[in-house]
């Protein structure tokens, strides 16, 4: 872990100088302390010694309930949250911010604010020495402005400070002989803050400089904690889902092998295979081959740490050309079982990544083949719906329960209907689809089985007037009954 670029703290002794700014004599400036619960105390502000030690028994009492409230916050958002708000209400402001130093630049970023735009929180930041919370990181001491207006210190921060916060003391926080960061006050009325207030704030600097950065390098701690947690999470699944798809392209491939190798026995019996039909089993089987190192370069991105939808593309493309491309893919797996095909050959444009969705619809379709009766015909279809590209894909089986339509997507489930598998398939097609902006569900195919359904957004407007499901896939048997 980087450590911070710290400004080192001045050398102890000597008491706390206040840098103040402004004309000493400037009209209108007044010193409200009164109004403060922890200012006054000695002669000049009519108090005594027995004022002086009430007001050190209740800063005392404050710094016992506020260390206490810091040390039990239970993240670092409360953390910060406690401190602005507290610290406002201890010296009667209007505003508490706090700016904690960057870790490789002399730079201090705003880590709180409870008067500001907290929207600015991690946005706004000042060079060490820029403006009145540089100048007091950069000398490590307190700096007070009554009037910002007349202060040529004073930095504007246009969109994050405004024109009626007047007033500002600015005190840095120290940590193992650095400044860690600085706490600033604002308030609205012109104000010359007391030697008392100026005290105090020291104090809760130097009470909240340790709390604070062991609260942040906690905090980071956690974030990369959870940053590594989520990493080999990412590879964990992707090499889950990865060597699972791996064994439909083999299946693939090892169906058109056995074709070729019938073929070969046919060609040595005198009777040989049509020569382009042989070509297209090639160019099939290389196609397999081709996913197969696509799916191995979805390895090395899982050990990247990129997870399952590295790479994914969100673009136009014709869903049905991909529904019939990967059919005639799949051909090998599916010549034992009918194929029923509803629809046109026109094209229907979706959004999506191509390569993934039919990655998708080639497990539905080896899943439907694994679970179909013997001879058991298998349906494909398409259609425009509610400003999507809709496919479903089914089989003349039972198919699964309405009860386990959720939970099959689930990772590592198998159904009571289909125990095989590595319950992985179904869980890698809805984080596919999800992340492609599509989805992917079950629901009854209306012969009391079910059928699967995925979609991705339509990019085609559709015709005004068109009234329900658009057929969208070849028809060569017609449509389905």
């Amino acid at each position: 872990m980087s450590q911070p670029n710290r400004t080192p703290a001045p050398a102890p002794g000597g008491g706390q100088a206040l840098a103040t700014a402004g004309p000493p004599d400037a009209p209108g400036l007044t010193n409200p302390n009164g109004n403060a619960p922890f200012s006054g105390g000695g002669p000049a502000s009519g108090g005594g010694p027995s004022f002086d030690g009430e007001r050190k028994l209740r800063e005392l009492e404050f710094l016992h309930e506020f260390a206490k409230l810091l040390t039990t916050a239970r993240n670092w958002d409360e953390l910060m949250r406690t401190i602005v708000d507290r610290t406002t209400t201890a010296l009667d402001v209007d505003v508490c911010s706090v700016y904690l130093m960057e870790r490789d630049v002399a730079r201090l970023r705003l880590a709180a604010t409870n008067g500001l735009d907290r929207d600015q929180i991690g946005l706004v930041t000042l060079a060490v020495g820029e403006g009145l919370t540089g100048h007091a990181a950069m000398i490590g001491q307190p700096v007070a402005s009554p009037d910002v207006r007349v202060d040529p210190r004073f930095k504007w921060v246009p969109g994050f400070d405004q024109s009626q916060f007047v007033s500002m003391l600015s005190v840095p926080l120290p940590w193992d002989d650095a400044i860690i960061g600085v706490i600033n006050l604002q308030a609205i009325e012109t104000r010359v803050f007391s030697p008392e207030e100026v005290e105090f704030l020291v104090t809760i600097g130097a009470l909240l400089g340790g709390i604070v950065e062991k609260g942040r390098l906690q905090a980071e701690a956690e974030e990369q904690l959870q940053t590594l947690t989520a990493l080999d999470g990412a590879r964990a699944e992707l090499l889950a889902v990865v060597t699972h798809e791996l064994r439909t392209p083999l299946a693939v491939v090892r169906a058109y092998v056995d074709l070729l190798a019938d073929a070969a026995g046919d060609a040595a019996g005198g009777s040989g295979p049509d020569p382009k039909l042989v070509g297209e089993w090639r160019d099939q089987a290389i196609g397999q081959v081709t996913r197969l190192d696509r799916l191995v370069d979805s390895i090395l991105a899982s050990v990247r740490g990129e997870g399952l939808a590295a790479g994914l593309a969100r673009v136009p493309f014709d869903v049905a050309r991909a529904v019939n491309d990967t059919i005639s893919e799949m051909a090998p797996l599916l010549r034992e079982h009918p194929l029923r095909r509803a629809g046109t050959w026109e094209a229907l444009v979706g959004l999506g990544d191509e390569g993934r969705f039919r990655q998708v619809l080639e497990h539905l379709l080896e899943n439907e083949v694994k679970y179909s009766p013997e001879g058991g015909a298998v349906s494909v279809g398409a259609w425009r719906k509610a400003g999507e590209i809709q496919v479903y894909v089914t089989d003349d089986g039972a198919g699964i329960p309405e009860s386990e339509w959720e939970t099959v997507f689930d990772a590592y489930v198998r159904t009571a209907n289909r125990p095989r598998g590595s319950g992985i398939g179904l869980y890698a097609a809805r984080r596919l689809m999800n992340a492609m902006g599509g989805r992917v569900w079950l629901e009854s195919n209306g012969y009391g089985g079910s059928r699967f359904l995925v979609a991705v957004p339509e990019m085609r407007e559709t015709i005004p007037g068109a009234g329900g499901p658009e057929a969208g896939v070849m028809s060569e048997a017609g449509s389905e009954g």
